[in-house]
C-alpha cells in the first residue's frame, strides 16, 4: 500500500500542497482531478522526489520513501510518466524501454511489454520523437512499467492524445491493472477519461483535497463544477 500522510510540498517561500492525506491499495486507480494549478504536478513530483516534500511522510509497504532520491524511489517501487511524456526522441523505442529496465539488471525488454502495447514491438527500431503522440505515451507507460513498479503514477496522460486513443488508455490502464495489482494515481483533467478509468476520484483544490468518493455513483456534475474555469 502506499500511504501519504500530511504531505506539505514548496517552492521557494510559497507552499502548494497543504497536509495531503492519501492512501492506496494495490489493484486500485485513484483519479487526482483539479485545474489547472490546483497542485496536481507538485503531487506527482513531490511523490517521485523531483521537488522536495517540505514536511509529512510517504510510505511504501511501511518502507519511508520521502527522504530518498528519485532513483531510490524508482528501485523501491515508484515509477512516473511525467506531463509531456518525457521520452527520449533520438532514441528508439527499445532504447527507451531499456533505460525503464535498468533498475531490474533484465538485458530483454520483457515480453509481456510488447503484449500491452503491440505498437512498440512493431516499431521498436523508430526513434521516440518519429512516434505519434498516442505512441509517445504507450511508450512512456511501457518504459515506466519496464521497472517492475508497486505504484505507477501518471500526470496527465492524455494531454496531446486523440479521443479515441484517450479511451484505449483507459482500457489499458485497467489491463495493467488487473495484470499487475498495481496502485495506479493519474492526476488529470479530462473527466470522460477519469470516469472511465478510476475507482475513486479525489478532487484537489488550492493544494488540498476537498472531495474523495468512490466512481461508484459519484455526482459528475459535482466534480465538473471543480474542473470548471
Amino acid at each position: 500500500m502506499l500511504d501519504i500522510s500530511n504531505l506539505s510540498a514548496a517552492y521557494g517561500q510559497s507552499t502548494v500542497l497543504h497536509g495531503i492525506d492519501l492512501a492506496v491499495q494495490p489493484g486500485e486507480i485513484v483519479a487526482v482531478v483539479g485545474r489547472n494549478g490546483m497542485g496536481k504536478s507538485t503531487l506527482m513530483k513531490s511523490l517521485i522526489g523531483v521537488l522536495p516534500v517540505a514536511g509529512g511522510s510517504v510510505t511504501l509497504d511501511g518502507r519511508e520513501l520521502s527522504t530518498l532520491a528519485s532513483p531510490a524511489r524508482v528501485k523501491a517501487g515508484l515509477a512516473y510518466v511525467p506531463q509531456g511524456r518525457g521520452i527520449f526522441g533520438t532514441m528508439t523505442v527499445k532504447e527507451n524501454l531499456e533505460t525503464g529496465m535498468i533498475v531490474t539488471g533484465r538485458k530483454d525488454v520483457p515480453e509481456e511489454l510488447y503484449d500491452m502495447f503491440p505498437v512498440l514491438k512493431e516499431f521498436g527500431a523508430r526513434r521516440g520523437g518519429n512516434l505519434s503522440g498516442g505512441q509517445q505515451q504507450q511508450l512512456a507507460i511501457a518504459r515506466a512499467l519496464a521497472s517492475d513498479p508497486a505504484v505507477l503514477l501518471l500526470d496527465e496522460p492524455t494531454e496531446g492524445i486523440q479521443p479515441s486513443i484517450i479511451k484505449e488508455m483507459a482500457q489499458v490502464l485497467r489491463r495493467i491493472r488487473d495484470l499487475r495489482n498495481l496502485c495506479i494515481i493519474v492526476c488529470e483533467q479530462v473527466l470522460s477519461f477519469v470516469l472511465d478509468v478510476a475507482d475513486r476520484i479525489l478532487v484537489i483544490e488550492n493544494g488540498r483535497i476537498v472531495h474523495d468518493a468512490p466512481r461508484a455513483g459519484i455526482d459528475e456534475a459535482a466534480i465538473a463544477r471543480f474542473l470548471a474555469v
